[in-house]
């Protein structure tokens, strides 16, 4: 079909050497299945750190949003360094780094203590993840990628829900009596083994390109980023002073100055954090759009339900991570299938797709504005299979069509921006759409009203994967445009040898 997303010309003219795909990709999504699992873990830990270590609602900010802010800031410097070092070198380093981390996490006796090792811990999530969408572009065989990509939104996806579904059995089941610390000391036995793994399995190469450091403009992105970031995280529950806006009205002209500072080291030369020459290309600037508008619906959608279904329908926190089972079991079982659906059906079976979502959502926003706190949850359950479905076909397709045409030698950058860019929009969703939750909730949690609440927020979720749809067109067109292109090539190397 003419919209279906034609695959990378610009790698596909060299030969790889063998490489055992099978393994090296276990190895590299259990990794990603981490790092998301401890992004979502600590809002299911957020009463056991309360009580444990007397952890106040900024406290509990800064250790969920610590994290955020570490791994957004480092991954795109994470992913240079595996250009220029190589994606396994930087893939164990990283690893061991987290499971390092986690155990000081387990370890920590205060919340600043906490809040330390969680930064700490997202710095090696920063090094660590970048290398497995790299190691994917650049290593695997082009048939092969689109399957790959599947498998990595499904374990994003699974790692997501995971972290509220076994992050409350963990607590729950109380081994050795360590509580919340159970959630960050599983890490540790896992990433011993992935690190070892992934020196028997994972391509040594390099590429023979020698890519240079950007400290400055590292720094930039890593200030510009918190300064946006931390009064997003902590400014609904400080009543937004006047600081937070001060520091997003400061983040501005310190982006602008980075952008700056990137185009000069690019003209002369320099190998700039900011790789501007990747957004030329439709497919990777419309993914890492479409990106950002799923993550800033993903995000916040996580972050709203569990407060509805915790706060608002007073389930625990097992058992409402249970409700989000079938959402994940759907979510793996669509991203499977959602190779073949995209090669038939091309770029209208993402769009069907996030309808697919829309439908869910709206279904659940209104049945909570008639229903409010009455809304039963095998309802809640059925919307949240349909967007679970949806999900699991649109996710895995953005990250194939964001990097399908990066070069080999730019894809540790490229999926280091792609991932930061995620990274930021779920953060961002969560603050952004949790204010619109928390405005219509009101300020005194008895007397809140919880479903009204969920109901607009999930509204602007809609709105969000509307823009997802949007986005597919700019797909579709760039792969006819492709397609039609390949075809002409085809027609003037026929005509010469004729």
């Amino acid at each position: 079909m003419t919209d279906q997303l034609a695959p990378p010309t610009v790698a596909s003219g060299t030969t790889k050497p063998s490489l055992r795909t099978g393994p090296t990709l276990w190895v590299l999504l259990s990794a990603m299945f981490f790092a998301q699992f401890d992004f979502f873990v600590v809002n299911v830990a957020a009463p056991s750190l309360e009580e444990g270590i007397h952890a106040g609602p900024a406290a509990l900010e800064l250790v969920v949003g610590g994290y955020a802010f570490a791994y957004a800031a480092g991954m795109i410097t994470g992913g240079r360094l595996g250009d220029k070092y190589g994606y396994r070198r930087l893939f164990v380093i990283g690893t061991i780094a987290f499971g390092i981390t986690s155990l000081l996490c387990g370890l920590a006796q205060d919340p600043t203590q906490l809040t330390i090792a969680r930064l700490a811990q997202g710095l090696a999530g920063s090094m660590m993840v970048p290398q497995v969408l790299a190691t994917i572009t650049a290593e695997f065989p082009d048939e092969k990628k689109p399957r790959a990509m599947a498998w990595y939104g499904a374990a994003a996806g699974l790692g997501s829900i995971a972290g509220q579904v076994l992050g409350g059995a963990l607590i729950a089941a109380d081994f050795a009596g360590l509580g919340w610390r159970n959630i960050f000391f599983i890490n540790v036995p896992f990433c011993i083994v992935i690190a070892a793994a992934a020196m028997r399995v994972l391509p040594a190469r390099t590429h023979t390109r020698k890519v240079g450091l950007d400290p400055v403009g590292a720094f930039g992105v890593a200030l510009a980023l918190a300064l946006l970031l931390v009064p997003l995280t902590m400014g609904h529950t400080s009543n937004w002073p006047v600081w937070t806006w001060v520091s997003m009205a400061v983040a501005v002209p310190v982006a602008v100055v980075t952008v700056l500072w990137e185009k000069r080291i690019g003209r002369g030369g320099g190998d700039p954090v900011l790789v501007f020459p990747l957004f030329r290309t439709p497919s990777y600037r419309g993914g890492v759009i479409a990106s950002i508008a799923f993550m800033v619906y993903f995000g916040s959608f996580m972050f709203t339900l569990t407060l509805l279904l915790q706060s608002g329908l007073h389930q625990g926190p097992f058992q409402a991570g249970l409700l989000f089972s079938p959402m994940g079991i759907l979510f793996t079982a669509t991203s499977m299938i959602g190779r073949k659906l995209t090669n038939r059906w091309g770029m209208g079976a993402l769009s069907f797709c996030s309808g697919v979502i829309i439908l869910g959502l709206v279904m659940l926003a209104v049945r909570l504005w008639m229903a409010g706190p009455d809304t039963g949850l095998p309802y809640i359950v059925l919307c949240l299979c349909l967007i679970g479905a949806g999900n699991g076909v649109v996710l895995p397709a953005l990250f194939g069509a964001a990097l399908m045409r990066v070069r080999p030698q730019d894809a540790g950058i490229a999926s280091g921006i792609l991932t930061t860019s995620q990274q930021f929009a779920s953060a961002a969703g969560v603050a952004v759409i949790g204010a619109v939750f928390f405005a219509v909730a009101g300020n005194k949690p008895a007397d809140a009203d919880w479903a009204q609440a969920m109901g607009w927020s999930t509204v602007v979720s809609a709105v969000m994967v509307l823009v997802v749809m949007w986005m597919t067109w700019t797909f579709k067109k760039f792969a006819g445009t492709a397609q039609q292109s390949q075809n002409q090539s085809d027609a003037t190397a026929a005509a010469a040898h004729v």
